[in-house]
């Protein structure tokens, strides 16, 4: 009997791999596009997390004798004015893009969710007070604000997750309001009240996880573009510091002196700043089109 029990968990656990495989193949199918952005943001993953083992040499040791050093077999992409290797800097400059994007995706969101569940489910002048300071928020291109938080906290990695996440927060907590608005005139609202719970607890275990679904699709598209504003600050020095190795850094390094003498110090930075923002913006297109009945054909 024993056997018997375990050969049929067996069989179920074989069913279950095979019906998920199959619900990823069909989503692939249904979804290509988001399907390639996946695969995009699931390499810029890997690649960050296994740096140490990808990059061939050090990001940050210099080597005169390889100085603007040509694409070749010692160097694949390349090394720059200080003989650095171009390709271990770009790998391990997705542990920073990717460190700063998820950083400062993840604290807007928990700023934004709380702003605007407070705001839609209390409602009266907290809901006036805050949606006020929102507009002014708002105002501001996202670059722009994000430039005046960096340059009033300093260069760090912790500075620069703070600068970008704050003006994330404003369209967040837009969308949670809108939706709390909502879902707090639903009937299951209704009913928790009827039986005593607290506003609380209503807004916190009923409400709020039905706010997930276009915060998911929110998070992801954000998640671009906190990847692209990283970059613009370490253009701009106002980033992420030396010693590490940032691809926005990398290109203001290198576009004015030497985009002629040495194009792909400018070429491959583009190329993978350009490639993670397009991953992130199909997968989060995609996830829209699946999590919003409204978007489906």
């Amino acid at each position: 009997m024993a056997m018997l029990d375990h050969a049929a968990e067996l069989n179920r656990a074989g069913a279950n791999v095979q019906g998920r495989l199959g619900t990823l193949l069909f989503l692939a199918r249904r979804y290509p596009l988001g399907a390639a952005g996946a695969i995009i943001v699931l390499l810029f993953v890997l690649t960050a997390l296994f740096a140490n083992v990808i990059a061939p040499f050090d990001p940050t040791s210099t080597n005169p004798k390889a100085s603007l050093v040509k694409p070749g077999a010692v160097h694949l992409l390349g090394a720059d004015f200080m003989g650095r290797d171009m390709f271990s800097r770009l790998v391990h400059g997705a542990r920073i893009s990717l460190a700063v994007g998820v950083g400062a995706t993840v604290l807007g969101c928990a700023l934004g969710v709380s702003i605007g569940l407070l705001s839609g489910y209390l409602g009266g002048w907290v809901d006036l007070v805050v949606q006020r300071v929102t507009d002014v928020m708002q105002s501001l291109p996202l670059l722009v604000m994000a430039l005046v938080m960096a340059a009033s906290l300093g260069p760090s990695l912790r500075n620069t997750i703070i600068a970008i996440a704050i003006p994330l927060v404003p369209n967040i907590s837009r969308v949670i309001r809108s939706s709390t608005l909502s879902l707090r005139e639903q009937p299951f609202v209704e009913a928790a009240r009827a039986v005593g719970m607290s506003e609380f607890r209503i807004a916190v275990r009923h409400v709020l996880p039905n706010t997930l679904a276009p915060l998911i699709v929110l998070a992801t598209a954000q998640l671009g573009s906190a990847i692209l504003t990283e970059a613009s600050l370490s253009f701009l020095g106002l980033g992420v510091p030396e010693p590490h190795p940032s691809w926005g850094r990398m290109l203001s390094e290198s576009a004015a002196e030497y985009a002629r003498t040495a194009p792909w110090l400018v070429i491959f930075p583009g190329l993978v700043i350009s490639l993670a923002v397009f991953g992130t913006n199909l997968m989060g297109d995609a996830l829209r089109d699946l999590l919003d009945p409204r978007q489906r054909t």
